[in-house]
């Protein structure tokens, strides 16, 4: 297991100076993933959060950063030893939903707050909900409802729908029916970490569905389309963004052109603390970014917002309000935070092309506007 300090020579950052002198500075606990099949997450949140830290210039913001290895129990560990011993002010970084349960109800009860930069469970936006815990990216099942709402437009009428058998999945495939008009042809759960999809596809070709939603990020996402490609069943697919970021995009190439899938991010939504954050962000790593990196950026900005305002272990409450303002530049454009303190905002169809020699993703509209979550009336803070 390592641990990094977000005074990483790379990134150019002097975190701790303040701290050291004893004058109230942040100190930001990051959990993520940074090995194995869902590295590439965890390595753009991290990345895209540092990047924002640097760009405000804050000598007073330390971020210690440690790898959870997708693992709950790892997780936990970690989320115990910088809350005991590494005394955080705000934890962060989880991609899985699986982690975000395992560690978040825990921190929140212990006073600390939890900004999650990608995990959304719907337990967690319900009757789960604390004042303590605010999501910046989504709630789990929003961008899988724009992808019901865009295959009910599109005219599909009879979708074969799969996902991972964790509860991230499962809203997944919970969303999708949401907004779907028509028929499931089957539903399937898989493994978490499945790696070989021959079965699945053998059903699908036998289903008689006439489209495919997918729910399967990170290393599932490269192996499922890889294999979907090379299988000949010519079904269109549908799937979030989660499918379709530029990790997963320069692994499959040019299969998983013209697929249409659900974002809250693309990097030609025309603002300019977007453009700034796509132009900066490849020229500090050499890569484009993807939503992760994005969500990673927003939630730095976010909490270094409230931490202008407030500090959150001297006055709790002033942090807090200040949160649940998002007075922030939003790569995404307009921001704002539901009652459960999960966002609202725009989700886009995006349609996979060829931008040169890079494949990549364009906007081609808006599937929901200004969208919310169905858990807010649970919600009970």
């Amino acid at each position: 297991m390592k641990t990094w300090i977000a005074t990483l020579a790379a990134l150019g950052l002097t975190a701790g100076a303040a701290l050291a002198d004893g004058h109230g500075g942040l100190k930001v606990g990051m959990i993520t993933t940074l090995s194995g099949g869902g590295a590439g997450l965890g390595l753009d949140v991290r990345d895209g959060f540092l990047l924002a830290v640097k760009q405000a210039g804050r000598d007073d913001i330390e971020v210690v950063v440690e790898d959870d290895q997708r693992k709950p129990d790892i997780a936990v560990q970690l989320a115990d030893k910088m809350i005991q011993s590494e005394k955080v002010d705000v934890l962060t970084g989880i991609i899985w939903s699986n982690l975000a349960m395992a560690v978040v109800p825990s921190a929140t009860a212990q006073g600390k707050f939890y900004l999650s930069p990608n995990a959304g469970p719907s337990a967690l936006a319900g009757k789960g909900c604390h004042p303590n815990y605010f999501n910046v990216a989504w709630q789990n099942d929003n961008l899988h409802e724009a992808a019901g709402g865009y295959a009910t437009s599109a005219g599909y009428k009879n979708s074969f729908i799969l996902a991972p058998n964790y509860p991230a999945g499962k809203d997944a495939l919970t969303g999708y029916k949401r907004m779907f008009g028509g028929d499931i042809a089957a539903e399937i759960y898989t493994d978490l970490g499945q790696t070989d999809y021959a079965s699945e596809i053998a059903q699908i070709r036998a289903s008689g569905a006439d489209s495919v939603f997918f729910f399967l990020p990170g290393g599932m996402g490269i192996s499922f389309l890889k294999q979907y490609a090379d299988s000949g069943v010519d079904i269109p697919v549908v799937g979030p963004a989660f499918s379709f970021d530029q990790g997963i995009l320069k692994a499959v190439g040019e299969a998983a052109l013209g697929v249409v899938n659900t974002s809250q991010w693309s990097k030609d939504i025309d603002n300019a603390a977007n453009a700034a954050f796509v132009e900066s962000f490849q020229a500090e790593y050499g890569r484009l970014p993807s939503l992760y990196a994005s969500q990673g950026f927003d939630t730095a900005n976010l909490m270094i917002s409230a931490f202008d305002v407030a500090h959150p272990a001297e006055d709790p409450d002033a942090f807090r309000e200040a949160l649940r303002k998002a007075e922030f530049d939003s790569v995404r454009g307009d921001f704002s935070f539901a009652s459960n303190q999960h966002p609202i905002q725009d989700i886009y169809a995006r349609e996979v092309v060829q931008e040169g020699d890079v494949i990549t993703n364009r906007i081609v509209g808006v599937a929901l506007e200004n969208h919310g979550n169905a858990y807010v009336d649970d919600c009970k803070m």
